[in-house]
């Protein structure tokens, strides 16, 4: 094959796991739900706001990753609940994703996690803002809907491609390196996804160099949060939500194999 032959093939080979990596985000209705609301914000600004008002959508982008690291850390992986409803609830969230980390229905944050987040941290934004300025609104709907949203979006796609078999740039295989670290060797360690997030784990003591994580012994039962795969909860959360998440019974067997 020539050069400019494979050339062409490999950028079509590229190009399209973009846009199946597209068609798996967009099945997801929170994914659909939260960019309607990130088009919609950047119209009202775009009528209604000042021109400067642009400017303070890159507060929203270090929001959104407090936001991403705290929700993983503090809640996401909260010790899990003796109760079963609320097991059921933070499976749906998060522990089903570490319990299947392939299965593309679990990637992503449930709806009724996004929503109700997004409308907290407007109101506290707006809130605050109006303390302080007469542009409370807009700079709050450029920081939250606008900023939060477009680095919410950003988090969804490199922790979807982080979890797939497709072409990579460097940003994101290293993105890949480090959430694998946190699904496959310490899930205390590594909260972020997004590029960049890494920062904060550093600050807040939940990072640690790559190579010391290869050389540390494996958490027992790390793909079910050091819970036993047989637990009782676990079990009942996987028949449960069998079909929701398409898990076939030899899937589940498996899973819950000691």
């Amino acid at each position: 094959m020539s050069d400019r032959a494979q050339g062409i093939g490999q950028a079509g080979a590229k190009r399209g796991g973009v846009m199946e990596r597209l068609r798996i985000m967009y099945r997801h209705w929170s994914v659909r739900g939260m960019s309607a609301v990130l088009v919609l914000a950047a119209l009202w600004l775009a009528v209604n706001g000042p021109l400067w008002a642009w400017s303070f959508v890159v507060f929203g982008i270090p929001a959104q990753m407090l936001n991403e690291y705290s929700l993983h850390r503090y809640i996401f992986h909260l010790n899990p609940p003796r109760q079963q409803w609320a097991f059921n609830l933070l499976y749906q969230a998060h522990y089903g994703h570490h319990d299947f980390p392939t299965n593309q229905r679990l990637f992503f944050v449930p709806v009724w996690v996004a929503v109700p987040v997004l409308c907290s941290s407007f109101a506290v934004v707006w809130g605050v803002l109006a303390l302080v300025t007469p542009y409370a609104l807009p700079l709050a709907v450029a920081i939250v809907p606008v900023g939060g949203i477009a680095t919410f979006l950003g988090y969804e796609w490199f922790h979807m491609t982080a979890h797939l078999t497709v072409p990579k740039t460097r940003v994101e295989r290293h993105v890949t390196t480090l959430h694998n670290q946190h699904h496959f060797r310490d899930f205390s360690r590594w909260f972020h996804v997004s590029p960049g997030g890494e920062v904060i784990d550093r600050i807040m003591g939940t990072a640690i160099d790559v190579d010391a994580l290869k050389s540390q012994q494996r958490i027992e039962f790390i793909r079910t949060l050091g819970m036993r795969p047989d637990d009782a909860r676990l079990v009942t959360a996987r028949a449960h939500f069998a079909g929701r998440y398409g898990l076939s019974a030899d899937e589940i067997t498996r899973a819950a194999a000691v």
